[in-house]
């Protein structure tokens, strides 16, 4: 498996191109649209075709570079089930899986970020977390029909669940953090550590955030699968 970590600064958001070493077949999981160039010529120096492009979620910070990335290269646009895009080529459910030769991709339903948001368990080792887990976080639940106590859900009995050794790939990390486990980050998260889904409620509703600064037009972009 050839799996690489790839970073737009702007918006601390984490990409990520899978493929098989033997098909050359590709993936990007949440592409952003200023570094299409970016992804494009990575995809042609390691001679892939890029057959896939997935969203974990409906993203409020950036906008996808799906849209584009599927007008260049003729790959697939797949979203989260129950995420109301018309322009998803494919939408991916709970356990589904996807293949490119020998690498595996299963979809697990993490809702809570927002209502419809998948990670990516790859090849049983890599998990794709998105915007459900960060490294020593996780991600916000106040708009785009957020809440507390499914996230909590969602990572405690979904994620924190899955093996400790399975390597932690966020969506998006903003203190220079790259890669985690499972069993660090049930030891080590301030978000989960000594707190039952009660106090983990009242800790996310009072977080007061400033809104995302692109959220007026990276959210009817991304509905359009990247088209502003």
């Amino acid at each position: 498996m050839l799996f690489r970590q790839l970073f737009d600064g702007t918006s601390s958001t984490y990409t990520y191109l899978i493929a098989d070493r033997t098909t050359k077949e590709a993936l990007l999981v949440d592409p952003v649209f200023e570094q299409i160039e970016r992804d494009c010529q990575l995809l042609e120096e390691l001679e892939l075709t890029l057959k896939y492009c997935l969203e974990t979620h409906i993203h409020a910070d950036h906008i996808t570079g799906t849209g584009k990335l599927r007008e260049i290269t003729g790959c697939l646009g797949i979203i989260p089930e129950n995420s109301r895009i018309a322009c998803a080529d494919r939408f991916l459910k709970d356990h589904e899986t996807l293949q490119l030769g020998e690498v595996i991709l299963e979809a697990i339903a993490t809702p809570g970020h927002t209502d419809s948001h998948l990670a990516h368990l790859v090849n049983k080792t890599h998990l794709l977390t998105g915007d459900a887990l960060f490294i020593r976080g996780c991600g916000r639940t106040d708009f785009q029909s957020g809440d507390a106590a499914t996230l909590y859900d969602s990572v405690t009995q979904r994620l924190f669940t899955l093996s400790d050794d399975i390597l932690v790939y966020p969506g998006h990390d903003y203190r220079g953090h790259t890669v985690s486990t499972i069993g660090e980050e049930k030891r080590c998260n301030p978000r989960f550590v000594g707190r039952d889904k009660t106090n983990f409620i009242t800790f996310m509703n009072n977080l007061n955030l400033p809104n995302p600064k692109k959220i007026m037009e990276a959210i009817p972009a991304n509905k359009n699968c990247g088209k502003i």
